[in-house]
């Protein structure tokens, strides 16, 4: 059976150390009382409750999985499911980072993420249930009308009703401008829904009473494409004025998909059949308003990775201590051993370090984040909140993409650490393998991601964006440029960052005469950017160990910290000279081959 100890050592020096968050809070009024023991005490409590009440529960929902009724449309999750989200609501969980307006505890962002890195953890599929009802929150909170935030979001916030999004349709995915949704206005002001929608997380379950949707849609004289899609609040059942349930919705589950992974979440078929709905922000402004949740849910989509890779090298590493095969190759090191536990091996650490590197390294990246997402929406300085905003957007695709590949890569390469074991359904890992595996799709695949990053993000704005995150490098090498012990960091981090200009001028004139050009480089130039972040994060943990070494500190913490710092820059980083190469070999060895695909 697998094992799992919240890395709360780890967040805390990422937070306290690295980012020293509580003195950002000071300059924000609303969060400026926070201090690092409140944080600290959260997280804790935080820790026990995913490791003791979601954990358990992993194995047996990806065994047991969601049950379907046909005839009542009604869907069961697996057992000890509906227990444990109960405990949940009733440990006050939903409501961390929420409004104190609507009944939330107005907790940092910073929290929140930690938080759910280790309900990611400890159980993905069970987290996806109230995970998704955070995103429904707050496009409600940024766009629906002041009857629609007090109605639903005191019951989103308590999570006593949960939420989802319902976009894809069964002939379209991320172009959601092909979507055939009808909406059709009624006499009292509401909307009539009609239409099917596909692989809708937690689109239906019987952990809560009510579960609120927010569909997109068409209105009949909406305008073709993206232009005319509409978003409309659709709950499963009709909620009174006074917030008490009325009759069931025209809204139903259609059927469940069978899915690689994350058997324990109910990925549900949606059938809207005159379903009553209400819109939310402006007729044909749809996209607007569930963006605000699609990017919640793309930072939350790294996280899932990131809170796997974790899990997963936690148990390769206590196999690999235990597990006896073969003598080292530089001589015995289990002189009272038949043979030597394989974690003496070169390669057994290269699996275990990349696992290693690519959590901290991850955690790192989206600590950061939602500290950039605090500032964003509550900094008093405007300017603050604008850059905070453009940052937050440039990192978006790569912690949704990068984080998720190397959630893909970490996982196959800690349940390889296992052997034939790591195929094998009781150790626990080929489950973090399958479940791993949809989060490089789902929310926009990792292609969207790299094409978004590279054509919009960047691109989009010659650049302006990505030289704001290059003066936070310019910074620190600035800082530390003279000091030879970082000089192993700082030179490869300093290299990277003006090859980054380079190649990234290359592409722009390269796509400005063939637009193919972009497409054919940007999953390798996600990569490399990715790498260029986790430089610069890896780089700030080892200065901050490096000070705390020099200052006596003998925690071996610090130690361990710029051991997984020197892997990382030596065997991971130089990836991003080979993606470099392919991706300036252009699209013409990927665009001239029909013969090939015929």
């Amino acid at each position: 059976m697998p094992q799992y100890n919240p890395p709360l050592r780890d967040m805390q020096f990422v937070m306290h150390e690295v980012f020293k968050v509580t003195d950002e809070f000071k300059a924000i009024p609303k969060h400026a009382d926070i201090d690092r023991e409140t944080i600290d005490a959260v997280l804790e409590e935080g820790g026990k409750f995913a490791a003791e009440v979601t954990f358990p529960l992993n194995i047996s929902g990806d065994e047991e999985g969601c049950t379907l009724d046909r005839k009542t449309h009604e869907v069961t999750a697996p057992k000890g499911f509906k227990q444990a989200y109960a405990q949940y609501v009733e440990g006050g969980w939903p409501a961390l980072s929420c409004d104190p307006e609507y009944g939330g505890q107005g907790l940092p962002f910073v929290v929140n993420q930690c938080f759910y890195e280790m309900l990611n953890s400890a159980n993905q599929a069970w987290t996806m249930y109230p995970g998704l009802s955070h995103g429904a929150y707050e496009a409600l909170h940024a766009h629906g009308t002041e009857a629609q935030k007090k109605l639903y979001l005191p019951k989103l916030v308590s999570g006593e009703w949960t939420g989802t999004m319902c976009l894809t349709e069964p002939h379209c995915g991320t172009d959601l401008g092909l979507l055939r949704t009808k909406a059709e206005p009624q006499p009292d002001g509401s909307y009539k829904l009609t239409g099917n929608k596909i692989f809708i997380s937690a689109g239906e379950h019987d952990m809560t009473s009510n579960i609120v949707h927010l569909v997109l849609a068409r209105l009949p004289d909406a305008p073709q494409g993206s232009k005319g899609i509409s978003l409309f609040l659709v709950p499963k059942f009709n909620v009174a004025e006074d917030g008490s349930l009325g009759t069931r919705n025209g809204i139903y589950c259609g059927g469940l998909e069978h899915k690689m992974g994350i058997h324990g979440n109910a990925t549900a078929q949606i059938v809207l059949d005159g379903a009553s709905g209400t819109l939310v922000g402006a007729p044909n402004k749809g996209l607007a308003a569930m963006f605000v949740m699609m990017n919640a849910a793309r930072l939350g989509v790294g996280n899932q990775s990131l809170g796997l890779t974790e899990v997963a090298y936690q148990n390769a590493l206590a196999y690999a201590k235990d597990r006896l095969q073969m003598r080292s190759l530089s001589g015995v090191k289990a002189k009272d051993k038949p043979a030597d536990p394989i974690i003496v091996h070169p390669d057994v650490r290269k699996m275990l370090l990349t696992a290693k590197a690519y959590a901290e390294g991850g955690r790192a990246l989206a600590i950061y984040c939602t500290l950039l997402l605090d500032k964003e929406l509550h900094h008093p300085d405007e300017k603050v909140r604008k850059d905070s905003g453009e940052v937050v957007a440039l990192l978006t695709p790569i912690v949704k993409a990068f984080l998720t590949d190397n959630g893909h890569i970490a996982t196959n390469a800690c349940m390889q650490v296992f052997g034939g074991h790591g195929f094998i359904k009781e150790w626990g890992m080929e489950q973090f393998v399958r479940d791993n595996r949809i989060n490089m799709i789902y929310e926009g695949t990792n292609t969207i991601q790299s094409l978004d990053l590279l054509g919009r993000k960047i691109l989009g704005n010659n650049g302006a964006t990505l030289k704001k995150f290059g003066k936070l490098i310019a910074a620190l090498i600035a800082e530390e440029g003279v000091n030879e012990k970082m000089a192993e960091f700082i030179n490869p981090l300093a290299y990277l960052a003006d090859q980054m200009t380079k190649f990234t001028t290359e592409l722009g004139f390269k796509g400005f005469q063939n637009p193919d050009e972009v497409g054919a480089a940007a999953v390798d130039y996600m990569r490399v950017a990715g790498h260029l972040v986790f430089a610069y994060f890896w780089a700030r943990m080892a200065q901050v160990a490096l000070q705390q070494i020099a200052a006596g500190n003998t925690d071996r913490f610090y130690v361990a910290k710029l051991q997984t710092a020197r892997f990382y820059f030596a065997k991971l980083l130089p990836e991003t000279a080979t993606l470099m190469r392919t991706a300036r070999s252009g699209a013409r060895s990927l665009m001239e081959t029909e013969e090939a695909l015929a």
